[in-house]
């Protein structure tokens, strides 16, 4: 009897087996253009001319937050988790109902999916990657985080970056995509092409729970994947 190997279960999982076939980072064609730079932020908003907080205050700060409508409705803030040194720094909209509940995000069917993504390109949730979100507080009924939501706490996103100093980021989705670049533009229109974000490349590629609606898009979020290996590969 024939051994499914893991990376071919992997592939099966995302539903890329058989019709896509593993190529070297060499084949895949980056494309290095910017759609649009994100605004240059120096300092994110959290407090004009104060030191900028390290870790521990700003996960604190995170805690504590109370400066929109989102954290009465939700049991507790979501902050991030994995390497805080990471090379890999994936972004996604906002905490679900899972994440509301353990304090974690991509813990739910969507995580499940990201850590089958992050095993296909060889990585490991907590090793050389962080996972983060536009908006800590869950909002309610998991819809789309607001613009007024998203402008408030993207400053605590900016800080993390700037703590992680990640090699290369990965937009999970439209919000965290247009949140980083600051752009109005469809998923769509951003995907293919390597973004910059104040210095760092930025790919741009479908939110877990979307593919787990939408299937047949998973081998597009594939080549995302690929692009942002071939992306790392050449920084090295």
């Amino acid at each position: 009897m024939q051994t499914v190997n893991r990376d071919e279960a992997i592939l099966r999982e995302l539903n890329l087996y058989p019709q896509w076939v593993r190529r070297s980072a060499a084949s895949v064609v980056v494309e290095p253009a910017v759609v649009a730079p994100a605004p240059t932020v120096a300092e994110p908003a959290l407090g004009p001319g104060a030191e900028q907080p390290g870790w521990p205050e700003l996960k604190q700060r995170v805690k504590n937050c109370n400066a929109c409508v989102l954290r009465a409705g939700c049991k507790q803030t979501v902050f991030g988790v994995g390497d805080e040194q990471a090379d890999w720094l994936f972004v996604g909209e906002g905490p679900g109902a899972d994440e509301d509940e353990r304090g974690e995000p991509f813990v739910g069917q969507a995580g499940q999916l990201l850590d089958n993504m992050l095993m296909a390109i060889k990585l490991k949730r907590g090793k050389a990657v962080y996972i983060a979100n536009v908006v800590k507080c869950r909002p309610p009924g998991n819809r789309v985080p607001e613009p007024a939501e998203i402008a408030q706490c993207l400053p605590y996103l900016q800080r993390q970056i700037q703590l992680i100093r990640p090699k290369v980021i990965v937009a999970l989705g439209k919000t965290a995509a247009t949140a980083l670049l600051g752009v109005d533009a469809t998923l769509g229109s951003l995907r293919g092409r390597v973004h910059d974000y104040q210095g760092t490349p930025l790919i741009i590629t479908y939110h877990p729970a979307y593919l787990l609606r939408t299937p047949a898009d998973k081998a597009k979020a594939w080549q995302d994947l690929r692009m942002a290996v071939a992306t790392m590969n050449g920084l090295d």
